[in-house]
């Protein structure tokens, strides 16, 4: 069996201690109140906060985390998954696996996390450097997510159970139906009809290695076609869908 704390900090010894803080790298004061915890390794915070890009323009966080905030995203990818998933079997206890599966997916999206991380103003914290362009919803997405990895490994999964819940409290009522997936929509649309089922190709692709982005393109039957964005093939796919549906609609 490993000795030692299988949840030891991701960090590469303790930068902290070899190289200081930047003015205005990070507001720990404004992060806390945004996210309702303060950082007892200030350290976790900070590479929660370091995108991999800009690694290149900052020496002294590369040398502390040569990955950036990818392995804290990762892991918090998986927090909020299983506190998500306790949540909504807590808030809909009448509600099938079905259903429960469709609210899960909406909740962890890559979209919603972008929605919540721009509502939070979040992009202000994201330590950057001078002429750099703006966050995109994907790179907030990541760093929300990491963030609740860095909580996670300061203070405990109770700690950040409890800010996916404060973050995602609107979105968690029982007045909001359990969402039907665009491409599923777009589907039944056309059986509907006796359509051929939608078919989906990507037609290009953009942005980098480590942040690219898909284009779809979605074509019903004699329809105009409908192209989406997104961080993922999947996510471009349902992009495209719904702009689909939004023609649909506007048409009827």
């Amino acid at each position: 069996m490993a000795s030692g704390n299988p949840l030891q900090p991701l960090l590469h010894g303790d930068p902290l201690k070899g190289w200081p803080l930047k003015e205005g790298d990070v507001d720990l004061a404004a992060l806390t109140g945004k996210l309702g915890h303060s950082f007892a390794r200030v350290e976790l915070a900070v590479e929660a906060l370091t995108h991999r890009g800009t690694l290149d323009k900052r020496a002294d966080l590369k040398a502390a985390f040569p990955h950036g905030n990818e392995r804290l995203e990762f892991l918090g990818d998986r927090v909020l998954s299983l506190a998500m998933a306790d949540f909504l079997l807590r808030r809909f206890p009448n509600e099938r696996e079905g259903q429960l599966a469709r609210r899960h997916a909406s909740l962890v999206s890559a979209r919603t996390l972008g929605e919540i991380a721009e509502a939070i103003g979040l992009h202000e914290h994201m330590i950057t450097w001078r002429g750099a362009p703006k966050a995109t919803p994907a790179i907030l997405s990541d760093m929300l997510e990491a963030l609740l990895g860095a909580v996670f490994l300061d203070a405990g999964f109770a700690a950040a159970a409890g800010i996916v819940e404060r973050l995602w409290d609107e979105r968690l009522g029982s007045q909001h139906p359990a969402p039907r997936p665009p491409k599923t929509q777009l589907q039944e649309w056309a059986q509907g009809r006796g359509l051929a089922l939608p078919a989906y190709k990507q037609i290009g692709r953009e942005g980098s290695e480590h942040e690219p982005v898909f284009l779809v393109e979605v074509k019903v039957r004699k329809l105009p076609a409908a192209q989406g964005r997104g961080q993922t093939k999947r996510d471009a796919e349902s992009a495209a869908a719904t702009l689909m549906l939004q023609q649909l609609n506007n048409d009827s």
